[in-house]
């Protein structure tokens, strides 16, 4: 590695398959080709997906100390009814487990079937109760119109806050028909979905009576930046239903991580401004185009104390906060 390259120490968003074909044999809606994996009709090709050793790789070549890991988004599933969620995800969890278990580098973010609380909260319970601390999950369920700030959630985030967890909320996609070209449920539909549920969660107040959880959104927190100050605007004059007490947006959203994928160095100096520099994590979305897949390059317009605030500072203020050492169990 050239010595030029900064160290980054850690990546909070980085992505991978961990099932095999034998893991999913008769498993409904699940097929498997001599070279990857299809889901519910989702050709999923990227071959980097399928190996740790090629995230390594990558991380050695920029720099990169340690990733934590979830699935991608195309494996969220959410048709699937409550049983079929629970189940999906336990599979899931266990291979992900076990495929990061060599790489001391590696460390995975299970999965929460958000779109059935229940599934949810049983998933993180087993999981919890095995010492793991770092999770995954949908922000919110577009398609059946249920938020994070419903009641049925409070059990989940009772159960994270007790466990001091580490939890990134990552985009669906969006059922708006509207989005349906230009790859706009990407694009567009993405980060508002993420910025719906940052909106739900600072709004509704559970963010500020959870403060143990730690909360990364993903994407530099979608459009949420742009939309805070409108929020809080709306709070302070009264609005109907949006003031219920508490921590208003401005302030609420402090309390959220957001990664730097923004791809734009303006655009990350705002997120940084309205979450807090010491806020911002880096993330790499690896190994999807749409991500940092040149961090050094992509990144080097960034102010150089910002830079250091998202490749040092920060992860290892995170870690320490969490309690986790290089390596350690998470």
């Amino acid at each position: 590695m050239p010595l030029a390259i900064p160290a980054i120490r850690l990546d909070v968003h980085a992505h991978m398959i961990p099932l095999t074909q034998e893991q999913v044999v008769g498993l409904a809606g699940v097929q498997w080709t001599e070279t990857h994996a299809v889901v519910d009709g989702a050709q999923l090709k990227k071959r980097e997906l399928y190996h740790p050793a090629m995230l390594i790789d990558w991380m050695d070549r920029n720099g990169v100390a340690e990733a934590w890991v979830s699935v991608p988004p195309t494996l969220y599933r959410e048709q699937l009814d409550e049983e079929g969620a629970l189940a999906w995800a336990k599979l899931l969890n266990a291979a992900l487990v076990e495929k990061t278990a060599g790489f001391a580098r590696l460390k995975p973010m299970l999965h929460l079937p958000v779109y059935h609380p229940a599934a949810a909260v049983e998933a993180a319970e087993e999981a919890i109760a095995r010492g793991q601390r770092l999770f995954a999950m949908p922000a919110g369920d577009a398609k059946r119109g249920r938020m994070l700030s419903d009641p049925d959630y409070a059990p989940l985030w009772a159960k994270l806050d007790k466990a001091r967890a580490f939890l990134m909320l990552h985009p669906a996609g969006a059922c708006d028909p509207r989005l349906s070209r230009f790859s706009l449920p990407n694009l567009l539909g993405g980060p508002t979905e993420t910025a719906i549920a940052a909106a739900h969660l600072t709004m509704s107040g559970i963010l500020e009576q959870h403060g143990n959880i730690t909360i990364c959104l993903a994407h530099g927190g979608g459009s949420f930046a742009s939309v805070a100050g409108r929020l809080q605007r709306g709070q302070d004059t009264d609005r109907d239903g949006t003031y219920l007490g508490g921590e208003k947006v401005r302030t609420a959203m402090k309390r959220f991580c957001v990664d730097c994928i923004t791809h734009d160095a303006e655009t990350l100096a705002l997120v940084a401004t309205a979450f807090g520099p010491d806020r911002v994590l880096f993330g790499s979305d690896w190994p999807f185009d749409m991500g940092l897949t040149e961090p050094h390059v992509q990144l080097q317009s960034v102010s150089s104390g910002l830079r250091g605030d998202i490749m040092s500072a920060n992860p290892e203020a995170l870690i320490r906060h969490l309690g986790l050492a290089q390596g350690a169990s998470a």
